[in-house]
């Protein structure tokens, strides 16, 4: 059992016909949790029936609450979700809300300070009151997690570098990393040699991209990892890439190898887009009965 911090928001997903809990940092959250680790939430929420709906959902999944705050004026998050046909997610992200007022507190920077892992997304750094408290908790974190989110108009290229700098660990989709690199002014139509770059760039030793459908690829002791994904039938693809790091996470702090580590991650992933929702019910006996022989591509 490791004690794992996540930073960041926490919301309401809206679909057309219905809502539930999420935000990319509580989707990590649970699923570690669920893993069996000891893991604590820092996140701001509304003075308002939204938000101590959110704060008795994550109490009853076990992820510690002493760092969730409460804000006296601004509203707890909300994001309109839209799927396509294919089940693959458009966000529309309300501005002005609780997370984008973070705060540093003594409990925060203890978690943080004792935590084995302290893992961050790049969506919270949107507003500076939120971007300084994460600044202030990274000075002090072990080992720093990077999940970048490119939700536009809701990032810059300065302060994802800022992240990416501060990281031991970042992860990315295949269409984000693409993105950074070429705004680096690096260009290349290799996904090995855009991940180098980085590395070499942001002196980050691990970084793991995801392709969707197509599995991922891990870069971590200056080796490269593949897997090519699993066969699912995609109902939605909203959490599916928080609990791939969630499970990713788990497994290389645990020691487990690099290759079992991207395989069992890209189950969960695939498990979590073919079920409704950011944070379905999913045990690690699902993850393993799954992956069975004929459904997995490891090879590169």
């Amino acid at each position: 059992m490791k004690n794992i911090v996540c930073f960041g928001e926490v919301l309401w997903d809206v679909f057309p016909t219905h809502k539930k809990i999420g935000g990319a940092p509580l989707n990590v959250a649970l699923r570690l949790q669920s893993l069996g680790n000891n893991v604590s939430i820092i996140t701001r929420i509304g003075d308002d029936p939204k938000g101590e709906e959110i704060a008795d959902f994550i109490k009853a999944n076990g992820v510690n609450t002493k760092n969730i705050q409460i804000d006296a004026t601004l509203e707890t998050g909300e994001v309109d979700v839209i799927l396509d046909q294919s089940g693959s997610a458009t966000y529309t992200i309300n501005v002005n809300r609780a997370w984008d007022n973070l705060q540093v507190t003594e409990t925060a920077l203890k978690t943080t300070q004792q935590a084995d892992a302290f893992i961050f997304g790049s969506l919270v750094a949107r507003d500076m009151t939120s971007r300084a408290t994460l600044y202030k908790l990274l000075e002090v974190a072990k080992y720093k997690i990077l999940d970048i989110n490119l939700r536009a108009p809701h990032y810059t290229i300065e302060v994802l570098n800022e992240l990416m700098y501060a990281a031991e660990f970042i992860k990315f989709n295949d269409d984000e990393i693409f993105e950074i690199a070429e705004s680096m002014h690096f260009k290349s139509e290799s996904l090995e040699e855009n991940i180098q770059f980085i590395a070499k760039q942001m002196d980050t030793a691990s970084i793991c991209v995801t392709k969707g459908g197509h599995g991922a690829i891990l870069y971590y002791n200056e080796t490269f990892y593949y897997n090519k994904g699993y066969q699912i039938k995609v109902v939605d693809t909203v959490g599916a890439g928080d609990s791939f790091l969630a499970t990713l996470i788990n497994k290389l702090l645990q020691k487990n190898s690099p290759q079992e580590a991207i395989d069992y991650a890209c189950a969960a992933g695939a498990l979590v887009a073919g079920s409704e929702g950011a944070n379905p019910n999913i045990s690690q006996e699902d993850i393993a009965k799954f992956m069975t022989p004929n459904n997995t591509f490891c090879d590169k």
